[in-house]
Protein backbone atom coordinates (compact mmCIF):
# COMPACT_ATOMS: atom_id res chain seq x y z
CA UNK A 1 0.00 0.00 0.00
CA UNK A 2 2.89 2.11 0.64
CA UNK A 3 4.10 1.79 -2.61
CA UNK A 4 1.36 2.54 -4.31
CA UNK A 5 1.18 5.38 -2.28
CA UNK A 6 4.65 6.83 -3.00
CA UNK A 7 4.12 6.02 -6.72
CA UNK A 8 1.14 7.65 -7.06
CA UNK A 9 2.09 10.99 -5.23
CA UNK A 10 5.68 10.85 -7.11
CA UNK A 11 4.32 10.52 -10.09
CA UNK A 12 1.81 13.21 -10.26
CA UNK A 13 3.75 15.79 -9.04
CA UNK A 14 6.17 15.17 -11.57
CA UNK A 15 3.40 15.35 -14.50
CA UNK A 16 2.41 18.69 -12.83
CA UNK A 17 5.31 20.19 -12.96
CA UNK A 18 6.28 22.54 -15.80
CA UNK A 19 8.69 21.33 -18.50
CA UNK A 20 9.41 20.48 -22.08
CA UNK A 21 6.30 17.78 -22.40
CA UNK A 22 3.76 21.27 -20.35
CA UNK A 23 5.83 23.68 -23.06
CA UNK A 24 5.10 21.17 -26.24
CA UNK A 25 1.68 20.21 -25.23
CA UNK A 26 0.51 23.70 -24.59
CA UNK A 27 2.09 25.32 -28.25
CA UNK A 28 1.06 22.97 -29.88
CA UNK A 29 -2.84 23.24 -28.87
CA UNK A 30 -2.72 26.83 -29.50
CA UNK A 31 -0.98 27.24 -32.25
CA UNK A 32 -2.29 24.72 -34.16
CA UNK A 33 -5.24 22.69 -33.04
CA UNK A 34 -7.07 20.41 -29.96
CA UNK A 35 -5.86 17.24 -31.92
CA UNK A 36 -2.04 18.38 -32.44
CA UNK A 37 -2.31 19.00 -28.53
CA UNK A 38 -3.96 15.47 -28.06
CA UNK A 39 -1.67 13.30 -29.92
CA UNK A 40 1.78 15.06 -28.73
CA UNK A 41 -0.33 14.44 -25.50
CA UNK A 42 -0.29 10.85 -26.83
CA UNK A 43 2.91 10.57 -27.88
CA UNK A 44 4.28 11.49 -24.19
CA UNK A 45 2.37 8.81 -22.87
CA UNK A 46 4.05 6.74 -25.10
CA UNK A 47 7.63 8.37 -24.55
CA UNK A 48 6.75 7.23 -20.28
CA UNK A 49 6.78 3.51 -21.45
CA UNK A 50 10.18 3.72 -23.12
CA UNK A 51 11.42 4.95 -19.74
CA UNK A 52 9.66 2.27 -17.67
CA UNK A 53 11.09 -0.60 -20.46
CA UNK A 54 14.65 -0.25 -20.02
CA UNK A 55 14.15 0.92 -15.94
CA UNK A 56 12.20 -2.86 -15.84
CA UNK A 57 15.12 -4.26 -18.39
CA UNK A 58 17.52 -3.05 -15.83
CA UNK A 59 19.03 -0.52 -17.55
CA UNK A 60 18.18 2.15 -15.60
CA UNK A 61 20.66 0.91 -12.90
CA UNK A 62 23.66 0.88 -15.42
CA UNK A 63 22.20 4.65 -16.24
CA UNK A 64 22.28 5.23 -12.41
CA UNK A 65 25.88 3.95 -12.03
CA UNK A 66 27.23 5.34 -15.05
CA UNK A 67 27.99 8.92 -15.59
CA UNK A 68 29.01 8.81 -18.87
CA UNK A 69 25.96 7.06 -20.10
CA UNK A 70 23.61 9.10 -18.25
CA UNK A 71 25.54 12.51 -19.58
CA UNK A 72 25.18 10.95 -23.39
CA UNK A 73 21.35 10.93 -22.57
CA UNK A 74 21.41 14.62 -20.73
CA UNK A 75 23.33 16.02 -23.89
CA UNK A 76 21.36 14.16 -26.35
CA UNK A 77 17.73 15.49 -25.13
CA UNK A 78 19.55 18.71 -24.42
CA UNK A 79 20.60 18.97 -28.15
CA UNK A 80 16.74 17.86 -29.21
CA UNK A 81 15.40 20.91 -26.88
CA UNK A 82 17.44 22.93 -28.37
CA UNK A 83 16.74 22.17 -31.66
CA UNK A 84 12.66 22.71 -30.86
CA UNK A 85 13.49 26.21 -29.18
CA UNK A 86 15.41 27.82 -32.16
CA UNK A 87 12.54 26.24 -34.35
CA UNK A 88 10.07 28.33 -32.22
CA UNK A 89 12.50 31.53 -31.94
CA UNK A 90 12.09 31.62 -36.04
CA UNK A 91 8.53 32.36 -35.64
CA UNK A 92 6.47 35.28 -37.54
CA UNK A 93 3.64 37.63 -36.37
CA UNK A 94 0.71 36.03 -37.62
CA UNK A 95 -2.03 37.37 -39.98
CA UNK A 96 -4.50 38.90 -37.54
CA UNK A 97 -7.24 38.79 -39.95
CA UNK A 98 -6.64 35.13 -39.81
CA UNK A 99 -8.79 33.13 -37.09
CA UNK A 100 -7.99 29.49 -37.80
CA UNK A 101 -5.02 27.71 -39.00
CA UNK A 102 -2.74 30.33 -37.03
CA UNK A 103 0.16 27.81 -37.37
CA UNK A 104 1.79 25.84 -39.68
CA UNK A 105 -0.05 22.76 -40.87
CA UNK A 106 1.27 19.39 -38.77
CA UNK A 107 0.53 15.90 -39.42
CA UNK A 108 -1.19 13.56 -36.69
CA UNK A 109 2.19 11.29 -37.18
CA UNK A 110 4.15 14.48 -36.78
CA UNK A 111 2.23 15.64 -33.96
CA UNK A 112 2.57 12.55 -31.98
CA UNK A 113 6.57 11.83 -32.38
CA UNK A 114 6.87 15.40 -31.72
CA UNK A 115 5.46 14.47 -28.16
CA UNK A 116 7.24 10.97 -28.03
CA UNK A 117 10.53 12.80 -28.68
CA UNK A 118 10.04 15.44 -26.50
CA UNK A 119 9.31 12.94 -24.05
CA UNK A 120 11.78 9.86 -24.78
CA UNK A 121 14.82 12.33 -24.81
CA UNK A 122 14.00 13.99 -21.64
CA UNK A 123 16.33 13.47 -18.86
CA UNK A 124 13.81 14.56 -16.61
CA UNK A 125 11.81 12.02 -17.30
CA UNK A 126 14.58 9.24 -17.64
CA UNK A 127 15.69 10.53 -13.94
CA UNK A 128 12.25 10.55 -12.69
CA UNK A 129 11.66 6.80 -13.75
CA UNK A 130 15.06 5.37 -12.87
CA UNK A 131 15.04 7.16 -8.93
CA UNK A 132 11.24 6.06 -8.69
CA UNK A 133 11.90 2.29 -9.81
CA UNK A 134 15.48 1.98 -8.45
CA UNK A 135 13.78 3.47 -4.54
CA UNK A 136 10.70 2.71 -4.30
CA UNK A 137 9.97 -0.45 -6.27
CA UNK A 138 12.14 -3.53 -4.50
CA UNK A 139 13.41 -6.65 -5.89
CA UNK A 140 10.39 -8.66 -4.39
CA UNK A 141 8.28 -6.51 -6.45
CA UNK A 142 6.05 -8.51 -9.21
CA UNK A 143 6.48 -7.96 -12.86
CA UNK A 144 2.86 -7.39 -12.96
CA UNK A 145 2.99 -4.21 -10.44
CA UNK A 146 5.49 -2.89 -11.99
CA UNK A 147 3.57 -3.34 -15.58
CA UNK A 148 0.65 -1.70 -13.18
CA UNK A 149 3.12 1.37 -11.72
CA UNK A 150 4.02 1.59 -15.46
CA UNK A 151 1.08 1.81 -17.06
CA UNK A 152 -0.23 4.30 -14.53
CA UNK A 153 2.80 6.60 -14.97
CA UNK A 154 1.57 6.64 -19.00
CA UNK A 155 -1.73 7.29 -18.13
CA UNK A 156 -1.21 9.85 -15.84
CA UNK A 157 1.06 12.18 -18.23
CA UNK A 158 -1.91 11.22 -21.02
CA UNK A 159 -4.72 12.49 -18.56
CA UNK A 160 -2.96 15.48 -17.55
CA UNK A 161 -1.72 16.82 -20.62
CA UNK A 162 -5.43 16.02 -22.48
CA UNK A 163 -6.64 18.38 -19.83
CA UNK A 164 -4.01 20.88 -20.80
CA UNK A 165 -4.72 20.44 -24.50
CA UNK A 166 -7.76 20.75 -23.83
CA UNK A 167 -8.15 24.04 -22.14
CA UNK A 168 -5.16 25.93 -24.12
CA UNK A 169 -7.05 25.01 -27.48
CA UNK A 170 -10.37 26.96 -26.06
CA UNK A 171 -11.32 29.31 -28.34
CA UNK A 172 -10.38 32.11 -25.95
CA UNK A 173 -6.89 30.64 -26.05
CA UNK A 174 -7.26 30.86 -30.03
CA UNK A 175 -8.43 34.42 -29.74
CA UNK A 176 -5.64 35.28 -27.69
CA UNK A 177 -3.00 33.58 -29.92
CA UNK A 178 -4.41 35.37 -32.90
CA UNK A 179 -2.18 38.50 -32.31
CA UNK A 180 0.21 36.40 -29.63
CA UNK A 181 1.14 33.34 -31.65
CA UNK A 182 4.29 34.60 -32.43
CA UNK A 183 5.21 36.23 -28.58
CA UNK A 184 3.86 32.86 -27.23
CA UNK A 185 6.04 30.60 -29.65
CA UNK A 186 8.88 32.54 -28.89
CA UNK A 187 8.67 32.46 -25.42
CA UNK A 188 8.41 28.69 -25.38
CA UNK A 189 11.18 28.57 -27.76
CA UNK A 190 13.25 30.63 -25.50
CA UNK A 191 12.26 28.26 -22.71
CA UNK A 192 12.85 25.21 -24.50
CA UNK A 193 16.48 26.71 -25.10
CA UNK A 194 17.45 28.24 -21.86
CA UNK A 195 16.07 24.34 -20.54
CA UNK A 196 18.23 22.47 -23.21
CA UNK A 197 21.45 24.62 -22.66
CA UNK A 198 20.91 24.18 -18.60
CA UNK A 199 20.95 20.89 -19.29
CA UNK A 200 24.08 20.85 -21.31
CA UNK A 201 25.43 22.95 -19.02
CA UNK A 202 25.16 20.76 -16.23
CA UNK A 203 25.81 17.65 -17.73
CA UNK A 204 29.72 19.43 -18.69
CA UNK A 205 30.13 20.23 -14.77
CA UNK A 206 28.82 16.71 -13.81
CA UNK A 207 31.43 15.22 -16.90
Amino acid sequence: MIEILAVATITILAVISPGADFAMVTRNSMILSRRAGMLTATGISLGVLVHVAYSMAGIGLLISKSILLFNMIKFIGAIYLIYLGITMLRAKKADPSKMVNVGKPLSDFDALKTGFLTNALNPKTTLFVVSLFSQVISPNTSLAVQLGYGAFMSVAHFSWFALVAYAFSSDVAKRFVVSSRHIIERGIGAALVALGLGLAAFSMKKA
